[in-house]
């Protein structure tokens, strides 16, 4: 089942990781929804992705990229780049990377970013597939051991599911 169908999934999606605001989806749906420029930005967003998909799993693999890989995220990054500002903080100032989609394609430049830092700073063997739903993950726990994706996703529903096993063997 594809997950990004349109532009407007899209930006969910978007809004959902917390790259977007909610008021500047709801402006870039009204200014490109429709167009074929938004059109052509999902089916470019959903070719990366596949194109990471299998980089990713090859990496997870033998650690190695292709250098078609390293050259179209370091293109991407040229032509879709991340901008940085001070952030002012509570405690201290720090740097936050942010983007200005101008155009649907700028759309990938937060995906290209991404990547790069995945495959630039990333322990390859702390990259893993999702046990249980298609995602990818990094691994940050104490001891390296998580199979799932995140919390709020599918160890919630594991964890709500060994609960409910729990339960019926007590009742039995």
């Amino acid at each position: 089942m594809e997950l990004l169908p349109d532009f407007r999934a899209l930006l969910s999606w978007f809004r959902a990781a917390g790259l977007l605001s909610s008021n500047k989806v709801t402006c870039l749906a009204r200014a490109w929804e429709e167009s074929p420029q938004a059109r052509r930005a999902v089916e470019a967003v959903r070719g990366l992705r596949e194109r990471l998909r299998t980089e990713v799993l090859a990496w997870e693999r033998n650690g190695t990229l292709t250098r078609k890989t390293i050259d179209e995220l370091n293109r991407l990054m040229a032509e879709h780049p991340m901008l940085a500002r001070l952030n002012p903080g509570l405690d201290a100032p720090s740097i936050e990377l942010w983007f200005d989609p101008r155009q649907p394609q700028d759309l990938r430049a937060p995906l290209a970013h991404a990547a790069a830092q995945l495959f630039a700073h990333a322990e390859r063997q702390g990259v893993r597939k999702c046990g249980h739903c298609v995602l990818h993950f990094y691994d940050t726990s104490k001891k390296g051991t998580r199979r799932w994706c995140s919390m709020r996703l599918c160890g919630n529903r594991l964890k709500v599911a060994a609960y409910a096993v729990r339960q019926r063997v007590r009742g039995a």
